[in-house]
């Protein structure tokens, strides 16, 4: 095995990950001044290899500019243009990235606006616009002729042959799944653009070269069919437009560029801004590939469409990957189960606890239980499923005495947590009761020799079960004697990581109202509660004292210094677990990547954006070899030791699109698999430190 204290190869590229580097260019235009505009292309290009990108695109029509009418009809200006184009090509002798650009071309007596492929002193490809609008305040068919059918054909430019047609694609010889697709401007706006034919045939990334004038609300629409497309597609779509510098006869323009994946927005440019622009993202192509294999539609929309990649042609083009650390062109959520912006927040807690809510009252219906039984500890799951359960009988309009609420101090419960308990069930006015576990917990380690029994400190796993699963064993009992159900309090987070205590234990209810919940995304909906105002006002002060209360199982007495047993300290910061099950799970990622992700999320505090309301004094940060230490433990954990309590958890319901562990839903897997392979490829890539 890899020495681990060996720096890995490439671990610090981002080629080595999966990402490919895609710049949307917005030069300064111009009014058909060919030679300012190869210089301007020129310019941005070389600006975009010293940024290390891999692909860059220019906007339609960008060598002869856009908005010049009847002069594409002028031989002289198509004459220079073509010039221009023999130019770029040869100075593209020492540019590493694919250049996209646009140009008007002749061919077989025709003219085409085109999207040209140009790298390393080639001309690669050709492919022109399929769709060319004419109404309003276009006229293009008056100057092109469209592109649609025209396949396997080859073009003559400036002394070059290349491909021609809109059956190419270009596939990056050192990325293979950095596959490129072009298409021109109103091809995006068509019913059925030729970007999702080619996504059909093996593009990931979608590229449009627009001009597209602008007018008030159209950039919203753009950025709506570049999210769209890039959803719908599972693909990354670029987007670039004209900007200043074309002619204003009629029209205005505004240099819009997009670089959107899986319907996010990764970056955009400056509107209405004079100067030059990269607009600069690094797409994630592996996850995109990996998206495609889970989703069948996808797969079976392909065979619906004849399998285009059976008439599509690939090209490739050199992708350097680099073997250092260029940074990481793309923001990487800390907390990818929560929404740094606050409206998303919002309303992804909303969504949330409505989820919740709707699930707990159809159940409560379909069972014809009289009451809803649960453990009320004072942390923060049980506190989000008591809540969870009052706002479903309020709802039902059942009294909330419906719900009876047990605490059930065991040894090493602690006094602020029982208080808050005990304060937060008389602030809903449930009904509340309590049943102290200590002397039948005694009984049982006595009656199986537990050296505990004998006056002996011996806190083991035994000694946290046995009061685990007494606790369940009297909800279970109990909601039997009170013609009841148990409502489970565990969530995502603990069943990712096994830490839950199996069958008479806090793994099984009757119904798991917050097994669809990450840790992480507990506390935001209870602060939402409190801001949104579910509750009153002595509900929210109570809510707010458990939210500030640590993490811990409270089933080990404290220390000789007085400290109570740590849950984070034993399984990892659960907003480190959070985003290794977020990356692991719902996306399939390596190890190495996961890792590399959580370097760029978590190793610097003051960098990135924290969720709204998130404490100050919580901001943390992580280096390399603890991110490397808790994820070989999640690893262990999640794949080789905690299946078997998924395969046979209770239903409930699914909450967020980054998947549940339920074996009847996102997730199925063998409860005696291993973590070998996925513990061998993290030690063998991932160094110790960065």
């Amino acid at each position: 095995m890899t020495d681990p204290t060996a720096p890995a190869a490439g671990f610090r590229s981002i080629h080595a990950h999966g990402f490919v580097r895609v710049a949307a260019a917005t030069p300064p235009a111009s009014v058909g001044d060919v030679g300012f505009n190869v210089d301007a292309t020129l310019s941005l290009a070389r600006a975009a290899a010293e940024r290390h990108a891999d692909v860059v695109l220019f906007p339609e029509l960008g060598l002869s500019s856009y908005a010049i009418d009847d002069l594409h009809l002028q031989e002289a200006l198509v004459d220079a243009v073509e010039a221009g184009v023999g130019r770029l090509i040869a100075a593209s002798v020492d540019l590493a990235p694919l250049l996209l650009v646009g140009a008007p071309l002749r061919r077989n007596g025709r003219l085409y606006n085109c999207a040209l492929a140009i790298q390393r002193g080639h001309l690669l490809g050709v492919v022109p616009k399929s769709f060319l609008p004419n109404y309003r305040e276009y006229y293009e068919k008056r100057w092109f002729s469209p592109g649609v059918g025209l396949t396997g054909l080859v073009i003559d430019v400036a002394g070059h042959t290349a491909p021609f047609g809109t059956d190419l694609l270009f596939a990056a010889d050192g990325q293979p799944d950095a596959v490129i697709h072009l298409e021109i401007c109103e091809d995006y706006w068509a019913p059925l653009p030729p970007s999702t034919v080619g996504a059909l045939a093996g593009a990931t990334v979608l590229c449009n070269l627009s001009a597209s004038n602008v007018l008030i609300g159209k950039s919203r629409e753009r950025a709506l069919l570049g999210a769209s497309q890039s959803a719908r597609a599972i693909a990354a779509y670029v987007y670039t437009a004209a900007g200043p510098g074309e002619s204003t006869t009629d029209l205005a323009w505004d240099g819009q560029a997009t670089i959107h994946e899986l319907g996010a927005l990764l970056a955009e440019s400056t509107r209405f801004g004079e100067d030059p622009e990269l607009t600069i993202a690094d797409i994630d192509v592996q996850r995109l590939r990996l998206e495609r294999i889970r989703n069948g539609t996808f797969n079976d929309s392909a065979a619906a469409a004849g399998h285009p990649e059976m008439r599509f042609r690939r090209i490739g083009f050199e992708l350097v990957r680099a073997t250092v650390d260029i940074g990481l062109e793309r923001r990487v959520d800390r907390f990818p189960f929560v929404p740094d912006d606050s409206a998303l927040l919002d309303e992804d807690c909303y969504e949330a606890f409505n989820i919740q809510v709707e699930g707990l009252m159809r159940r409560v219906r379909a069972s014809g239980a009289k009451h809803l039984v649960i453990g009320v500890s004072g942390g923060l799951d049980s506190t989000h499923a008591l809540i969870v359960a009052a706002k479903a009988c309020d709802r039902l309009g059942l009294p909330r005495s419906t719900i009876l609420g047990f605490t059930m101090p065991g040894f090493a419960t602690g006094d602020e947590t029982k208080a808050n308990a005990w304060a937060l069930m008389r602030a809903l006015d449930v009904t509340g009761d309590e049943i102290d576990i200590r002397p039948a917990a005694r009984q049982m380690l006595g009656d199986i020799g537990h050296p505990f029994a004998a006056g002996k400190p011996a806190y083991d796993v035994t000694f946290e079960n046995v009061q685990a699963g007494l606790r369940t064993d009297y909800l279970f009992r109990l909601a039997n004697q009170r013609d009841g159900f148990v409502i489970g309090t565990g969530d995502l987070s603990e069943l990712a990581l096994g830490w839950c205590t199996y069958g008479v234990g806090d793994q099984m209810s009757h119904y798991a109202i917050n097994a669809g919940v990450p840790k992480t995304l507990i506390q935001h909906l209870i602060r939402w509660c409190i801001a949104s105002t579910q509750f009153d006002g002595e509900t929210d002060r109570v809510l707010a004292a458990i939210l500030g209360t640590a993490i811990s199982p409270e089933l080990v007495p404290a220390d000789a210094s007085g400290a109570l047993q740590s849950t984070e300290e034993k399984i990892g910061p659960y907003e480190l677990n959070d985003f290794f099950l977020h990356h692991v799970v719902r996306a399939g990622l390596p190890p190495s990547k996961v890792a590399f992700l959580a370097w760029h999320a978590w190793h610097d505090r003051a960098i990135g954006a924290w969720p709204a309301a998130f404490p100050g004094d919580a901001h943390n940060q992580y280096d390399l070899a603890t991110i490397r230490k808790w994820l070989r433990n999640f690893l262990f954990r999640f794949f080789q030791i905690s299946q078997f309590k998924r395969s046979a958890i209770p239903n409930g319901p699914k909450v967020s699109a980054g998947g549940a562990l339920s074996p009847r839903g996102d997730w199925r897997a063998p409860s005696d698999g291993t973590a070998k392979l996925w513990i061998e490829e993290l030690e063998a890539n991932v160094p110790e430190t960065w």
